[in-house]
This record gives C-alpha cells, structure tokens and sequence, in this order.
C-alpha cells in the first residue's frame, strides 16, 4: 500500500545555503524532496505511538534561492497536490532586507460564519491569502509564538475525535486531549487547512510554545503544578504535550548541525521502531527536570539576531525571596543562555517571548505586587488569597517574576550602551498571549542608545469577548496604573529599571504583526481582516517606525 502525507509539507529552518522539510506520513516510507534545479534530499520516516515523520535536509542551495519544491513518499509524488500553488523552498540571503511576521494564539475555524462570529478572521489563512498575491523579496520568516494548538479549549471536530476515540476510558476530561494520539490529531485539524498548508510549506517557520500548547496557566506558580500533579491524567497529559511539541514544532526549529546534536534525535533516527518509550521518557524528564532541556533557540539573519525564548516549561517556581531568584521565567539555564547570545555586533536583536516581557505598567505593577504578597511580604495569611488571585487573573508574566524582569533590563542596558559589543540599532521584544496588541516604547533608567521596544501581535484567531475587552482597556487606563504602582510600593517592589508607555490604544482584534529591517531602520506595522469570511485579504492597521 502506497504512503500518503497526513500532515505537511512544513518549510521549517533556512539557512544561507539550507533548508529543511517536515512531513507527517500514514506509514513508514522514504521521502524524497526534490527542489527545481535538481537538489534533493532524502529521509527515512521515524515512528511516535504509531506516527510516522521525516525531516529532510537540504544543502549546497545558493543564498537568497526561491525554489519550488515537490515531495515524493517512495517514487510517488504526492506534493503539490493538483491545482495546488507552488511550494518554495527559501534559503536567506544575508545582505537582503529582512521581514518577520509574528503571532500567537490560533483557534482554527476555517473562517466559516460561525467561527468568525465567535472568534473573528482567522489571520493565519488572510496572510496566505496576501502572500499568495504579493511575493515578498528578501529574507522573510514567519515566528508562531505560542498557542499554536489550544489543548485545553478544543473545538467540535476535536471534541467528536474524542467521543470516538475513548470509548470505555473514562476519568479523562471530556474536553482536553490528553494522549500523544489525540495531540497528534490536534496538530492535524490545526495545520491541515489548505491556505495555512500553503503557507506553512513556503515560509520558514520558526515556533515556541506557551501555555495553551500545554494547558491554561501552564506553570504559573508552584501551588499550580501541585494541583496539577495531583490529577491522576495529568502525568500522561503534559508527556504527551512536550513530546508532541518536541516532533511536531521543536525539531524543525533546529539547524541541521544543532539537530544533530540533539540527543534525543540521534536516538529517535537510528531506531528501527516506534521510539515512542524514548520520546515519552524525555518529555516527562522535561517537565520533572526542566534543566536538563533547552527549548530556547538562536537564528541569526544578516544584520538581525533572533532569540526565541522558553517562558514557560524551564520555569524556576520556589516561593522565596523573588529578588533572589527562586522564582525565574526562564531558570537558571535559560537565563546563561539568554546572557551569552545577547551581545552586540547586530544592527537589530530580536528578544521573542510568548509573554510579553513589558505589559502595560499597571499590569506590570499588579503582578509585581502579587508576587511579593504570594512570598509572604506581608505575612503568611495574604498569601493564599494571593495565590488564587494569582490563577485566576493570570498574573504569571515578566511583571510576576522580579528576578527575571531586573536580570534581562540590566542585560538590555548593558547591550544598548555597547557595553557588550557595539550597540544594535533597536532592541525589540515579540510577544503574543495576551489577546490585544500594541506598541510599547521604552528606555533604561540608566541610560543607553538603542531604541528598545515591545512589540505585541495577538490574537491570529480567537479575539477577545466585548465584556473582556472592556476590562483589558480598563487595566491600560492611567488610574489603574498609578493604582498598581502604589499597591507595588507598599510592598516592598523597587521601581523596575525600565520605564515605558504603550503608544496609541491597544486593538482588540485578531492580527498578524510584521516588522521589517533594512540596514539600521525598523518598521512595524499591524495587519488586520476588517471584513471576515474565507476570501477577506487582510489589510494594514497601524504602522510605525521602531
């Protein structure tokens, strides 16, 4: 019986002279893909609980090459599909202008009218749309910064995948995935959308999680993961997430020299079956050891460092000091990380975390001051109120963990005053999570030259309620922030070395960001879908110099 693609082509990590391809297969085979000029490669299929992957690596392609591409399972060609576009294969091009689109936070709906009523265009297929119609020239790539599946909110078809698949397997909840299969299937339904196929085949793609890839609130706190460990699915539920999220988005963000560095990948290639005992035992390390694992990841584009940042699994939760480093968004190996790539010699560094690292100020200071308050600054009876305010207003961001927030301001500062290597030009921070975006300038209280601003693109496609949208405008308001400076003052949190305001009104809608680099200029602009439906092509919200 002849293999056939489940899932993919997906054009994940471009080199100067690389590229590499991601597929899904029915059953175990040979892909072949084979780019126009007659450069190919070839991979043998892996297999995880029953799924089989390929990852090809292609070399020797010149730089800035736009090459389409076909993919063969044995001697058959299975991509594109008939009457499908093109897919190309990018390498970059390092004295080429760059752009990065970024988002986070995708519920698929395939914009019927029920979807975009509840949650609005789906940006993700309106950006196919455009890019279907408007090649970019340069170096493009595509950053999906978290919740690229929603494992804890899933839709009908997701929910009659469950009903089908469980029967006599009770205690598990009704509207979770749990198992490596049912994330396997998730990750279909995301990704099988013919635009978004598209799209995905012919723009590398650069990923890193956030919490809903796991589950709502996904380390928030130490007393979370207690509750947590006490469910009796939820060992199974978070293997299954990071081993799903190691094969299906973290794989192909690696070069073919630090993929062949992965322990876990020499592993899983070698095997002649199904690895899923491997994969299941990495993950549950993972979690249980969060430093014994990097998820964080370094992309260099000419003149532009990108750093995507873990801010979530390799979480440091003690419930001491917060000054003193108990508590870390990014752990003790992250932070090391995040100090020894962020230098200068760039004309731009891109700092990516799912979390916004500057979040309007009156939210910065109310999860500062949630965070002492759960630590005990104002004695033990606060604490649990604290804590429950904490889950239940998702005070789990930069602001939350001071330690974390004060390191990456003095790093910022140091690398803005050339003070570890000649200054870039901007200093951005990406980030998505919060459902509204906007634009954040800011600066160090000691000084410095670069221009450093926050950037936030969220959602893709699962907009914001009228009634939270009331609320999330209200916490951007000037009462509310002098409200929460107050509250952080009075216990004990020190003014945070950087000070800085949001430009405009945040938009509640769904987006898609772009920033676009050419020599040491930056521009960012906002796209958006004012009219919904399978046809809309987005167009431009707000633009701006960085």
């Amino acid at each position: 019986m002849t293999a056939s693609l489940r899932l993919g082509p997906l054009l994940r990590h471009a080199g100067e002279t690389t590229a590499t391809v991601w597929v899904e297969t029915d059953s175990p085979c040979r892909v072949t893909v084979r780019a126009e000029d007659g450069t190919r490669a070839s991979a043998r299929t892996f297999t995880v609980h029953g799924h089989h992957y390929a990852v090809c690596e292609l070399s020797d392609l010149p730089p800035g090459a736009r090459l389409s591409y076909e993919v063969l399972l044995g001697d058959e060609q299975v991509w594109p599909e008939p009457g499908s576009p093109p897919s190309i294969l990018r390498t970059l091009d390092p004295q080429a202008p760059t752009q990065l689109l970024y988002g986070s936070c995708r519920t698929p709906t395939g914009d019927t009218p029920e979807g975009v009523v509840r949650h609005g265009p789906d940006l993700l297929r309106a950006t196919a749309r455009r890019l279907a119609r408007e090649p970019v020239d340069g170096n493009l790539l595509l950053l999906l910064i978290g919740d690229q599946v929603y494992a804890d909110e899933v839709q009908e078809p997701m929910r009659a995948f469950l009903r089908e698949t469980r029967e006599g397997s009770g205690g598990l909840p009704e509207d979770e995935v749990v198992t490596y299969g049912e994330y396997a299937e998730l990750y279909r339904q995301a990704w099988s959308d013919p635009q978004v196929r598209w799209l995905l085949s012919t723009v590398p793609t650069l990923m890193v999680f956030d919490d809903h890839d796991v589950r709502d609130d996904w380390n928030t706190s130490a007393a979370w993961r207690r509750d947590m460990d006490r469910l009796p699915w939820w060992q199974t539920r978070v293997t299954s997430a990071l081993g799903a999220y190691w094969v299906y988005q973290h794989l192909g963000n690696l070069s073919p020299g630090d993929r062949a560095q992965d322990p876990l990948w020499a592993r899983v290639r070698a095997a002649e079956a199904d690895t899923a005992q491997e994969v299941d035992a990495f993950a549950l390390r993972a979690h249980e050891e969060p430093e014994s694992y990097l998820w964080s990841h370094r992309h260099d584009v000419g003149g532009v460092r990108v750093l995507m940042t873990d801010s979530r699994c390799g979480r440091a939760l003690g419930e001491g000091d917060p000054s003193g480093g108990s508590r870390s968004i990014l752990g003790a190996a992250g932070h090391a990380w995040l100090d020894e790539n962020l230098t200068g010699g760039f004309e731009h560094v891109v700092v990516v975390s799912g979390v916004p690292v500057l979040l309007p100020p009156a939210v910065h200071h109310l999860e500062a001051w949630n965070e002492a308050v759960c630590a005990g600054v104002w004695g033990r009876w606060p604490r649990g109120p604290g804590e429950r305010l904490r889950q239940a207003l998702d005070l789990e961001h930069w602001g939350a963990f001071r330690h974390s927030f004060a390191r990456l301001s003095a790093a910022v500062g140091e690398l803005s005053r050339g003070e570890r290597g000649p200054a870039p030009a901007t200093v951005l921070f990406l980030g998505g999570d919060v459902h509204f975006s906007y634009l954040a300038r800011a600066r160090h209280r000691d000084g410095g030259g670069s221009r450093i601003t926050q950037l936030v693109s969220s959602p893709l496609c699962n907009q914001l309620s009228p009634g939270l949208r009331r609320i999330a405008a209200f916490s951007a308001s000037a009462p509310v922030r002098i409200t929460g400076r107050v509250m952080a003052f009075l216990a004990g949190v020190p003014r945070p070395p950087l000070r800085w305001r949001l430009e405009g009104r945040p938009h509640f809608g769904n987006t898609i960001g772009e920033v676009s680099f050419e020599g040491r200029r930056a521009r960012a602009r906002w796209y958006h879908a004012p009219v919904g439906g399978p046809d809309a092509l987005p167009g431009v919200l707000v633009e701006s110099p960085v």
